[in-house]
């Protein structure tokens, strides 16, 4: 990863605020304030936070979202997590941590020719250990899994589970902005 990323980034940012509700658009725009703030936003060094890529992942049939009960957060989270310096764009990192997250290899990107991005959202990480509370600043993607077989990555999650979306979107044990990206579902993509 490098500068030039994140200013890709800015660019598919604002292509993605110009369609996005007011809500999206007001996150939208605090990560791009975010990443013209800072020298290396993707870094885990930077104190008052860094950009993260996840994964909206989804089965053939687009009727079910799998989902990672975090260990650390103790909530069902769509698979994501930190940029790495080796990653070359935000989608290969959303992409790196899906598999890393899930077992499943195979995905594809669901984008329309306007828009890659799926969701952003702009939430605080709590103080843990020496690391001292910082935001995150996620950056969605919406993958479909072309094969369901998934194998849970233990040092991370708690559980991994295909539920279906309409189940999502209705069920407050739900993380707010999880609910979101199911209600979004059928009407973005």
């Amino acid at each position: 990863m490098n500068y030039s990323q994140c200013e890709a980034l800015v660019h598919t940012l604002r292509s993605y605020q110009s369609c996005a509700n007011e809500a999206q658009a007001t996150q939208t725009k605090r990560i791009i304030e975010f990443i013209e703030s800072c020298d290396a936003p993707w870094r885990r060094s930077t104190v008052q936070g860094h950009l993260t890529a996840s994964a909206w992942i989804i089965d053939s049939t687009r009727e079910n979202a799998l989902l990672i009960h975090h260990k650390k957060l103790n909530k069902w989270l769509q698979p994501g997590g930190h940029v790495d310096d080796e990653d070359a764009t935000f989608v290969q990192a959303a992409l790196r941590e899906a598999r890393e997250e899930t077992g499943i290899a195979d995905f594809e990107l669901v984008a329309t020719r306007e828009r890659s991005i799926y969701d952003v959202d702009v939430h605080p990480i709590p103080a843990r250990g020496e690391e001292p509370a910082h935001f995150h600043y996620d950056v969605r993607f919406c993958l479909i899994a072309n094969d369901a077989t998934t194998t849970l990555n233990a040092e991370e999650s708690h559980a991994l589970r295909w539920f279906p979306i309409v189940q999502v979107a209705a069920d407050a044990m739900f993380d707010r902005s999880v609910r979101r990206m199911a209600h979004q579902h059928n009407l973005d993509f």
